[in-house]
């Protein structure tokens, strides 16, 4: 039989505070009681509320602003995701396999989200498409606006799968990636050749071949993933903007 572990006051405070968010005492885009009124509502000191107030911001349950209480947030799969951005870029550029596995899984998800955004596609959609591969047109030569351009095009592929939960991992998988890319410039044709990959996809869901769209992607981002930096370089990119 295992011993009674002790729970720090924190984690009881923090637990609290889950539980009253979760069943809306607090619901999102209401403000908390201030520190004061938190220490006599649960009956501990200062450093116990402070130290649960910073875990439920990690988390991304609340927004702390200065002079300010402390704000419910809605926490929807953008803000999660965003809550992790800084420490998987962090895993990327220390862990050997990390940007390996993250490209893989970034391959078999979007072939498996095209189908899935072929299968929804509207007229919208598809204008929306068409609008994102003109700006990645007009974004050549430009290396910054070219990879935001690019990101923004498998982003709406990936809103029109309709999951937002693995929408948001996609697109935080995008920005991650984005870290690590190489000028483009320095790559000769791969320019021209991500936009004619991209026009491809388009006439593929506006064909309804949801398979067809899906080996272009396979092949787009298994090409692409050649474009990221190697792992004796991935270090720099920590202090790039």
């Amino acid at each position: 039989m295992e011993p009674v572990q002790r729970r720090k006051l924190s984690q009881e405070v923090l637990d609290r505070l889950i539980e009253a968010i979760s069943t809306a005492e607090f619901p999102p885009g209401s403000q908390l009681p201030s520190e004061r009124e938190l220490m006599a509502m649960i009956g501990v000191g200062r450093p116990s509320i402070r130290e649960a107030m910073q875990s439920l911001q990690q988390m991304g349950l609340i927004k702390i602003s200065h002079g300010e209480r402390a704000r419910v947030v809605n926490p929807t799969p953008d803000v999660i995701v965003d809550q992790i951005s800084n420490a998987m870029i962090m895993l990327l550029a220390t862990s050997p396999r990390g940007l390996d596995e993250l490209k893989e899984a970034r391959l078999w998800i979007e072939a498996a989200l095209v189908r899935m955004a072929t299968r929804n596609a509207s007229a919208r959609d598809l204008e929306a498409l068409e609008a994102s591969l003109r700006d990645l047109k007009e974004a050549r030569g430009d290396h910054a606006r070219f990879v935001g351009a690019d990101m923004a095009f498998h982003g709406l592929i990936a809103d029109m799968s309709g999951n937002t939960l693995v929408a948001a991992a996609t697109k935080g998988m995008l920005v991650w990636l984005s870290r690590f890319k190489r000028e483009l410039v320095s790559v000769r044709g791969k320019e021209r050749v991500t936009l004619e990959e991209h026009e491809k996809i388009v006439r593929a869901i506006a064909a309804g071949d949801g398979e067809g769209a899906a080996r272009i992607m396979t092949d787009h981002i298994s090409r692409a993933n050649d474009l990221y930096r190697q792992p004796d370089t991935i270090r720099r990119a920590l202090v790039e903007e």
